[in-house]
């Protein structure tokens, strides 16, 4: 087991582990590390903690100080640099005339570099732009292309559920999602219906997959037929998940009417879940498009 804490370096950023050495680092402390990109400001998401050591890259690197006001200050004043460094890159990109879009700027806590994050629809030539940069900012210049998700990811926003957007907030990795969670909750396959902000699936289609796979493994599909307790035979209208209730179109006096059960009023055979796409062929045509960003995406975050 190795003693680690987990740093963040952006809101709902990857966690990173570090070696707390013998310094009290408590959760929510801020931290000097450092890290691939050279020195940089963190904050601690969690107690020191024990875990095992196939979870931890070697060598650990360890935390070089708790943050100090100067540090907090530095950081601050970071913050401040980056807003002058996005407009300055944003009058280059259009001097250069690139099609590209300037998403986010950013500097390493000892400002040896500065980062700039951009989308665009293919490969840009931004060599020239570079050396630009350089001789503004008289220090290392690194231009990253993103994907949206990435990009919704660090803008923020409000998705349709009116609260703030998952990936913005709380999730630090991107999750796979699939028209095959959409279809298991019932929901619309309206592709505008289930596209988040980015375009892409919504992520929270993940979130409640699991608990509606159990729920639905319970329940006959529409159109199966199943037998009352009371003895009656009917075929199934259309079931509510979440109440785990069926409504059941039987026969009562010669007369159909239907009626509402709990699942365990029912009898029934227990079958695999086949969930009936009915959607038209341009919302298909649509459908596979989502499908193949995703597939796509996939390949660019590995």
């Amino acid at each position: 087991m190795t003693k680690v804490i987990g740093v963040r370096f952006r809101t709902a950023g990857k966690i990173y582990f570090f070696d707390p050495a013998k310094l009290p680092i408590k959760r929510g402390d801020h931290v000097i590390v450092e890290t691939a990109r050279g020195i940089e400001y963190g904050t601690v998401v969690g107690d020191p903690r024990q875990v095992e050591d196939d979870k931890v890259i070697q060598p650990l690197k360890p935390v070089l100080r708790i943050a100090t006001p100067r540090d907090d200050e530095q950081e601050a004043g970071n913050k401040l640099k980056e807003k002058d460094a996005f407009k300055i890159c944003l009058e280059k990109i259009h001097k250069h005339g690139l099609e590209m879009k300037l998403i986010d700027a950013e500097y390493t806590f000892d400002n040896n570099k500065v980062l700039f994050y951009f989308t665009a629809d293919g490969r840009i030539d931004f060599r020239e732009l570079v050396k630009d940069l350089a001789s503004v900012f008289k220090t290392r210049i690194e231009l990253r292309q993103i994907g949206v998700r990435d990009e919704t990811k660090i803008l923020g926003g409000i998705g349709i559920c009116g609260r703030e957007l998952c990936c913005h907030r709380h999730l630090s990795e991107f999750v796979p999602v699939s028209i095959k969670m959409a279809k298991e909750q019932n929901l619309s396959l309206n592709p505008t219906k289930i596209s988040g902000v980015c375009g892409r699936l919504m992520c929270c289609l993940k979130h409640e997959e699991e608990t509606y796979e159990e729920l639905n493994r319970r329940l006959p599909n529409v159109g199966d037929h199943v037998t009352t307790e009371d003895g009656l035979k009917g075929e199934v209208h259309s079931v509510n998940v979440l109440r785990q209730l069926v409504k059941v179109i039987v026969e009562v006096n010669d007369e159909k009417e239907i009626q509402e059960y709990k699942v365990e009023q029912l009898r029934f055979r227990r079958r695999h879940k086949h969930n009936k796409i009915d959607v038209q062929d341009e919302e298909l045509k649509q459908l596979e498009k989502l499908e193949k960003e995703e597939a796509k995406s996939k390949l660019d975050d590995n």
